[in-house]
């Protein structure tokens, strides 16, 4: 009798359109590496975009086409180009608005991120000096680099995933709904009628 050969554990993963687009889109920034100008993109139903315009369908990858006919809720991202580069995040979905073409939308975003406590202590001890006060957290031993995806479409739903520079392995991210709850109200906004 032999022993049975251990497996690898089944993660329990969101399944779904957006979440399979948001975690697509994650991987095609992590590809350039860190140190990336926010990224954002338009999110459209690929079904209803070849129904509209047919020859997109020789414009668009033949696994994609493929995809949109087995799932009408598969989404296609549309990278948005030539954004200001150090234009802040806020200011710029503040000034956002799609057309109705346009189901979702996403945006890739990298931050630094300590624990509460240190941020209060830093801020505290450097309460008037905005530079200061980014240098200390920067410097903070707990400081991570995460980059964050986030899509949202029209119908409230939406999905984050996060990755660490500590663990940059696409294994790693962290996924769930909620996780910058913040940031999907602001890219949510953005898609108001």
């Amino acid at each position: 009798m032999t022993d049975p050969q251990p497996t690898a554990p089944t993660l329990a993963l969101p399944v779904g359109a957006l979440w399979q687009t948001v975690a697509e889109i994650e991987r095609h920034v992590a590809a350039a590496g860190w140190g990336a100008p926010v990224r954002l993109f338009a999110l459209v139903r690929t079904a209803e975009a070849l129904s509209r315009d047919p020859f997109l369908a020789e414009r668009l990858p033949a696994d994609v086409v493929e995809a949109a006919e087995r799932d009408p809720a598969h989404l296609t991202s549309v990278e948005q180009e030539g954004l200001p580069a150090e234009q802040d995040l806020d200011d710029l979905l503040g000034q956002l608005a799609w057309g109705p073409g346009v189901d979702g939308a996403a945006v890739v975003v990298e931050r630094l991120l300590v624990p509460p406590d240190a941020a209060a202590d830093v801020r505290a001890s450097h309460p008037a000096d905005d530079e200061a006060r980014v240098a200390a957290l920067a410097a903070h031993p707990q400081a991570e680099d995460v980059r964050i995806a986030v899509g949202v479409l029209r119908d409230g739903r939406h999905e984050c995933v996060v990755r660490s520079r500590s663990k940059d392995r696409d294994i790693d991210v962290a996924t769930g709904a909620d996780l910058v709850p913040g940031l999907v109200a602001a890219l949510q906004a953005t898609l108001t009628d």
